[in-house]
């Protein structure tokens, strides 16, 4: 486990003064274009959270009997009938899948760690673009892995950088001799493009990929791994990726929580019925037989005639299910990897994210209707229809806000905006169970800033789903050798 530096004793007026003094300092500094707030310490922002969700609630009591009367004009019309009607089905839909969901997370349990002797030989591949030296805390967190150094082989792959990535690697090797091998591209190919360079030079039974902007735990290798000794019908393993850099900014923390639901709670669920829909990019190891049987169609992978430059990793783990292997989920193989700051990266990446999630949605919907496994599939396919049917229907609801603006628009806003409030509910009570603190809170937040500012992603990556544009990949800010309240092993160092 990490270690988590211990906050000396002080009083309770000791800390308060402290928070006075941290808040009132806030007020001096120049404001940032991004949504960060900087003028408020986090136990305002909290305090600020609470009185926000609490005048949703009261407004949306207050609205009720307005709301009620604009569903009985939507009744009188035939569409408006049917549209209320279908939205009942889906919530009705949701919350059983929810219900379901939730039984098969209280029966999740990571497999147990392998000994040294059972472990099998690993490649671990880096892909690295503008990195700078970000990516020698990368390499350091994964050679100090207390995995069998006879049994691991890792190469980083500089893939055309514009800056000075490739000077920190070669230095990355000086400090680590023996236990790096460094590639480098002369021009920028892609990151699919350096997967399968490093993928043909690997000599490792089980390849591992890691992003350059993460950092994973000791004991992380060891328990990715594992699954593949312990269950020979497992073709790839998804890590539990957790935020970096959580004091950097309000969209980190709100990241946390939501990286939180989407892995302990849905990724366990899908590792249950032996489907993860995704292996992320920033940890995830799969069999290197596998991969190697449809590493040339992944590479040369088109959509709708364009080359497919991004969802490499959510195309490979549906070649892997279309093969017939299971996909599993490790809660304990923690990777922590640096996310965005500022709104405009949060949407870009978000966007890459829907479109691939788009793309490969379609791709699995040609498979997972037939009997591509022999083993139950029940599971997978109910939470494809739910996919599918949650790429439209938030939206939908959304959008419709436009169109009542112009009946009864305080009525319709203040109900769309108590059901943000109860469906970020479940995000914040299971961040708080799991975790135990009251940076939950920041789910309240996170689907608020989604009413506002990101429902508008899936749509318009619906509509432009060909594109394969990257996005975020140009010079990177300084990256911090500490991420804040997730102190790094003392070992791990820094990079000079």
């Amino acid at each position: 486990m990490l270690n988590v530096k211990k906050v000396g004793s002080c009083t309770f007026t000791e800390r308060l003064i402290e928070k006075l003094t941290a808040f009132y300092s806030l007020q001096s500094r120049r404001l940032r274009r991004q949504l960060e707030l900087p003028l408020m310490d986090e136990l305002s922002a909290k305090f600020v959270i609470v009185l926000t969700i609490g005048v949703i609630i009261y407004g949306g009591l207050l609205g009720l009997e307005d709301f009620r009367s604009l569903l009985a004009d939507v009744r009188s019309h035939k569409l408006g009938l049917v549209y209320l009607y279908t939205i009942r089905i889906l919530l009705g839909l949701n919350l059983s899948v929810f219900l379901w969901r939730v039984l098969l997370v209280l029966k999740y349990r990571p497999l147990e760690s392998c000994r040294d002797r059972q472990l099998p030989r690993c490649t671990v591949i880096v892909p690295a673009y503008n990195e700078g030296e970000g990516v020698v805390m990368t390499l350091k967190s994964i050679v100090h892995s207390e995995y069998p150094a006879d049994k691991l082989q890792i190469i980083a792959i500089d893939d055309g950088s514009a800056d000075d990535t490739f000077d920190w690697i070669r230095i990355a090797c000086k400090i680590m001799p023996g236990r790096i091998e460094s590639i480098r591209f002369k021009k920028n190919r892609g990151k699919r493009a350096a997967l399968f360079e490093g993928i043909i030079r690997s000599r490792g039974r089980i390849i591992i990929t890691i992003d350059s902007d993460s950092v994973v735990e000791p004991q992380t290798l060891r328990r990715l791994v594992s699954p593949f000794v312990g269950d020979k019908s497992v073709g790839a393993v998804a890590g539990n990726v957790r935020v970096l850099n959580c004091d950097e900014g309000f969209i980190p923390k709100m990241l946390d929580v939501i990286f939180a639901y989407g892995f302990d709670f849905l990724r366990a669920s899908q590792s249950m019925v032996n489907t993860v829909f995704c292996t992320p990019g920033a940890l995830s190891a799969y069999r290197k037989d596998i991969v190697m049987k449809n590493l040339n169609a992944w590479l040369s992978q088109t959509f709708l005639g364009a080359k497919a430059n991004i969802g490499e990793d959510r195309a490979m783990t549906n070649m892997i299910l279309n093969d017939g292997w299971s996909v599993k989920f490790q809660s304990n193989a923690v990777v922590y990897t640096a996310v965005p700051t500022a709104y405009g990266k949060l949407c870009k990446m978000f966007l890459r994210w829907a479109r691939s999630n788009v793309r490969e949605t379609l791709k699995m919907g040609g498979f997972v209707f037939k009997r591509f496994r022999s083993g139950p599939m029940s599971g997978a396919r109910v939470n494809f229809i739910v996919s599918c049917v949650n790429l439209v229907f938030p939206q939908v609801i959304a959008s419709l806000a436009v169109g009542f603006m112009f009946v009864r628009p305080q009525a319709y806003i203040s109900q769309l905006m108590l059901w943000v409030v109860i469906a970020s509910t479940a995000p914040t009570v299971f961040y708080a169970l799991r975790r135990r603190n009251s940076d939950s809170l920041w789910a309240y937040a996170y689907g608020l800033l989604w009413l506002v500012g990101l429902w508008w992603i899936t749509p318009w990556a619906i509509a432009t789903c060909r594109s394969g544009k990257w996005l975020t990949r140009q010079l990177p800010t300084q990256r911090p050798t500490s991420p804040g309240r997730r102190i790094l092993p003392a070992e791990m160092g820094t990079a000079a």
